[in-house]
């Protein structure tokens, strides 16, 4: 097992970023890398709450951890703290005993003069999850989240 982290400044209030990584509607639209599309199942944004996330291949060629495209994993949030941080425990739903256990996902918000760090610490990843596959598709969801709440914050209709 392995731990990445990566980060990407946001261009937005540290309390917009937080509401959006606890919306479920908008996980399902930033948290997911390119390619794929995300089903919210379940998202009980509360310190204990539990969710329940399946991301599936566009390309029917693709291979998931969890069916035959689909990569699906619920988790519960562990610690909360409002506009700072984010804690969640996270297990991949498969048979496949090389991508069992549980991973940890730690999200802090840094904010200064009106930007937003955003950092995302996975901890415990399986070792036949490719590293440079994780840290792409943590680059290609943050880059996403920046593009939505940025466009939020820019045009708060």
């Amino acid at each position: 097992m392995y731990a990445t982290r990566v980060s990407r400044r946001v261009r937005a209030p540290r309390a917009a970023v937080y509401r959006t990584l606890l919306d479920p509607a908008a996980v399902a639209v930033w948290r997911v890398p390119d390619g794929m599309t995300a089903v919210v199942h379940a998202f009980d944004a509360r310190e204990g709450g539990t969710f329940r996330v399946s991301l599936t291949y566009d390309d029917p060629r693709g291979v998931g951890k969890s069916g035959a495209h689909t990569d699906t994993c619920h988790g519960r949030f562990t610690r909360l703290v409002p506009d700072e941080l984010i804690v969640e425990t996270i297990e991949f739903e498969t048979d496949d005993e090389a991508l069992r256990g549980a991973m940890t996902l730690t999200t802090s918000l840094i904010e200064e003069d009106g930007v937003t760090e955003v950092v995302m610490v996975h901890e415990g990843v399986p070792d036949v999850v490719p590293r440079a596959d994780n840290e792409l598709g943590t680059r290609m969801s943050l880059d996403k989240l920046a593009r939505l709440v940025e466009d939020e914050v820019e045009d708060p209709r």
